[in-house]
């Protein structure tokens, strides 16, 4: 009972502190690599900057957008 007692209180306060802070380190590569579109030359945006292009959607409710330089050059008619 003791034991129990000790190993849930561990476990409560373990809940009480993230893991990681949400901004730091690794995560926010993580996150850039998974807000990357059309073969991670484009980045998933609601609004596209001044100097990107809009090319595909990301999901439903972003764009991709992708810098002016890195769209592929459209061939035929």
């Amino acid at each position: 009972s003791g034991e129990f007692s000790a190993l849930r209180a561990t476990l409560i306060l373990l809940n009480c502190f993230p893991t990681t802070p949400p901004q730091s380190g690794q995560n926010i590569y993580i996150r850039r690599l998974l807000n990357t579109c059309w073969r991670m030359k484009g980045v998933c945006r609601t609004v596209c900057k001044k100097n990107e292009i809009f090319h595909i959607f990301c999901g439903l409710h972003q764009l991709c957008c992708i810098d002016a330089s890195s769209m592929p050059v459209l061939t035929g008619k």
